[in-house]
């Protein structure tokens, strides 16, 4: 099973749900890869065309699939057992995820066999501040086909990718940018990233204060990058 994300430049007006199923188009081969994607592609029609490539799906449901999501908060998940939990730390905050899964005949969703119950707890270690938050998924993945852990790290590693649009979109402007003609938007992006992880490689948790400090000085950028 492979989890991804396509990338590709869009226009300024395009709708990115309608761009769901071009992209994929471009890969030739979908038989057996779990796609994940955020809410806004919780789409009945895209389940439909993954479903019909041979692929499956996890996909993260909110208020935008109103029924659906009133039945899976409706389960009864404090009769389900606790079936994954995990603990993790960084970026100054610590985490614990729990993750239920049931097998469910009647989702309302094309080919959804399993409900997904997802909880983060995150405590801030310097306010002592927590949070709770509970997330929920339907998946074309049987029990057999995929276990709780496997499900909840394919959930976590979409996450991932979230949280490096989050940054570029945040501490790089990249929604803002102009450069939308040719490669441009995909050459920008790619040093968007390799500015990102060589940072995250040097321990930056803060990439705004990191590249501040690389800015103040033309000698600390080139050391990053293992040129001097």
């Amino acid at each position: 099973m492979v989890a991804g994300e396509g990338h590709a430049p869009f226009g300024e007006r395009t709708n990115e749900i309608t761009c769901f199923q071009p992209l994929l188009d471009t890969v030739a081969e979908l038989a057996g890869v779990v796609v994940t994607s955020d809410a806004m592609h919780t789409q009945r029609e895209h389940a439909g065309y993954l479903l019909g490539r041979g692929a499956h799906y996890i996909a993260i449901v909110k208020d935008n699939q109103k029924k659906l999501c009133r039945q899976l908060k409706s389960l009864p998940w404090k009769d389900i057992p606790l079936q994954g939990r995990t603990m993790g730390a960084g970026h100054g905050r610590s985490e614990i995820r729990r993750i239920k899964a049931a097998t469910v005949d009647s989702l309302l969703f094309p080919g959804a066999r399993q409900a997904v119950q997802l909880k983060r707890r995150r405590t801030d270690r310097k306010t002592g501040k927590t949070t709770l938050k509970t997330i929920y998924a339907v998946t074309s993945l049987t029990a057999e086909q995929a276990t709780s852990a496997q499900l909840a790290k394919l959930v976590r590693d979409h996450w991932k990718v979230e949280v490096l649009h989050h940054i570029r979109d945040t501490t790089f402007a990249e929604d803002a940018s102009q450069l939308r003609t040719g490669n441009a938007p995909r050459a920008m992006a790619t040093r968007r990233n390799l500015a990102i992880g060589a940072l995250r490689l040097n321990g930056a948790h803060d990439i705004t204060a990191g590249l501040r400090r690389n800015a103040r000085d033309v000698t600390r950028p080139l050391a990053l990058l293992g040129l001097t």
